[in-house]
């Protein structure tokens, strides 16, 4: 009884690949309505993804999208109407190119915001950091100092060589706070 279920599941892999696959048959029979549906598809975002058009969308949305343009069109229905249609129903940013009006005037003008934004903290920023390094330059004094430990010279403010060993220049201080 499970012989030949077992004998199929065993010679499944070695099938062609076309053995198992049938033909695509087209979503429309008019290739009228199958070219303006690829066309107006592109012109559409779905807003499950957001970033891809209904034309290229896996989402159940995206499919449902495209009954209801199938459908709108099998009516007769103009392409102007249909997407007059779906923007009543979703609204304008199911456009990838949303008409400029006060609705939708963020979409048009928020980048460009957001822009101006991150340019201004990034010049705020610099103008603060070069304010905190001019405040914290050494005085001349300080240059002084720094060039004469570079070259290995006594730039100590006690007269103390730059050895670093007791007894060339260095004091010692004992627990007692006793120079030694």
């Amino acid at each position: 009884m499970f012989l030949p279920l077992l004998i199929s599941l065993w010679a499944l892999p070695w099938l062609p690949a076309g053995a198992l696959a049938g033909e695509a048959e087209p979503l429309v029979a008019d290739p009228v309505i199958e070219a303006r549906m690829a066309a107006l598809s592109k012109e559409l975002r779905c807003l499950v993804c957001q970033g891809q058009a209904i034309a290229e969308s896996d989402s159940d949305f995206a499919k449902d999208v495209r009954k209801v343009m199938r459908t709108l069109m099998e009516q007769g229905r103009s392409d102007q109407e249909i997407m007059d249609f779906l923007v009543q129903r979703y609204g304008d940013f199911i456009l990838f190119r949303p008409p400029v009006k006060g609705t939708t005037a963020l979409l048009w003008v928020g980048p460009f915001l957001l822009l101006l934004i991150a340019a201004a903290i990034l010049v705020r920023t610099l103008q603060r950091r070069r304010q905190v390094a001019a405040a914290e330059a050494l005085s001349p004094e300080e240059v002084r100092r720094a060039e004469a430990l570079l070259a290995g010279k006594d730039g100590s403010i006690d007269g103390n060589s730059s050895s670093g060993e007791p007894g060339r220049g260095h004091t010692r201080h004992t627990d007692e706070g006793d120079k030694v």
